[in-house]
């Protein structure tokens, strides 16, 4: 992972950027930096407002307030040089299911202005990236969600640009195609290309250099997939092991050390409230949630998942709204 910031050229730049429709404010003073070749992941529920944000970067829909720049290029008032620093990829497939792969790809060539003696060179190139060589005549419908999802890359990407926004790319696919389409995502930063992408998959964060979590509008936290574990999960998490972890998980999410219980493979992952391994050890025994028979108990403190951790910045975040409110899961 690239974390460290010195002497990196920021590519991406926005200040207090702000969106609202009437009333509604669906992005509230956001600001970041991302640097050159990194993938920067941008995370939050639907209707946080990461996709207005992309929108605005992308130049397509203009600022309430703030400011950014791409590339140099201010977003307010440079849009059209903007689009050639920029590739984008929406999380609905956006080509023409009426054209032929070759089709979209040669319509794609003739919108970026790509000259005529790199044309063929660049359709061969998406079509050996998206593995289509034997789908040429072949019509979108009629692929994949993995092929379909690797050509619709190619296309946004074939006039070479140095940054592209992916809006969750992923969603709907397979878990293979998902991993292969990660392995093109680290084939592109390893060759300088920022990429700036939003999931809805913890594991896929996992992948991103850094990540900024939006939530109603708001950037509530930024940094490493790391930092934001060690910084922002203070509670104690356990994972603990037993032999039917389905009998006992509704006892144990009403001991009051438990903050949060799910199953997890073959045991529990708890988040406490104030306690410790000890303290919850004995609370389990006290409730007769350990079994002298279950010759597969154990318990360990583990590190913290990203879902854990953007659970608890949420809840906290709903809670300075509503501190009357108590949210628990």
């Amino acid at each position: 992972m690239k974390t460290n910031s010195a002497n990196r050229e920021i590519v991406v730049s926005i200040k207090d950027l702000d969106r609202k429709f009437g009333s509604f404010v669906a992005v509230n003073k956001v600001s970041f930096d991302v640097y050159r070749g990194e993938i920067f992941g941008f995370l939050g529920p639907n209707g946080a407002g990461k996709s207005t944000t992309i929108r605005m970067l992308c130049g397509i829909l203009n600022p309430t307030g703030g400011s950014g720049t791409i590339s140099g290029y201010d977003i307010r008032t440079e849009s059209e040089q903007i689009k050639l620093q920029i590739g984008y990829m929406s999380q609905k497939f956006s080509l023409y299911e009426d054209l032929t792969v070759e089709e979209n790809i040669d319509f794609f060539n003739g919108i970026y202005n790509i000259p005529k003696e790199k044309k063929v060179d660049r359709k061969e190139w998406v079509i050996e990236m998206a593995g289509l060589k034997n789908h040429r005549n072949s019509f979108p419908r009629d692929l994949s969600g993995g092929w379909k999802q690797r050509l619709a890359l190619g296309c946004a990407i074939l006039h070479e640009p140095p940054i592209i926004f992916l809006d969750e790319p992923t969603s709907g696919v397979d878990p293979i195609s998902r991993r292969m389409f990660w392995d093109l995502i680290y084939d592109m930063t390893g060759k300088g290309i920022t990429v700036f992408v939003t999931t809805h998959y913890m594991d896929e964060a996992e992948y991103c250099d850094r990540i900024g979590l939006i939530y109603r509008g708001e950037l509530i936290t930024l940094g490493t997939p790391d930092e934001l574990k060690r910084e922002h999960m203070k509670e104690t998490v356990l994972e603990i092991t037993c032999n039917s972890p389905q009998d006992i998980i509704i006892d144990v999410e009403m001991l009051p050390e438990v903050k949060e219980a799910a199953i997890f493979g073959h045991g529990l992952h708890l988040i406490l409230i104030d306690s410790t391994e000890e303290t919850m050890n004995s609370a389990m025994r006290k409730n007769a949630l350990m079994f002298k028979d279950d010759s597969e108990f154990s318990q360990k403190k583990i590190i913290s998942s990203l879902e854990n951790v953007f659970v608890s910045l949420i809840e906290s975040k709903d809670r300075e709204r509503s501190p009357i409110l108590e949210v628990r899961r």
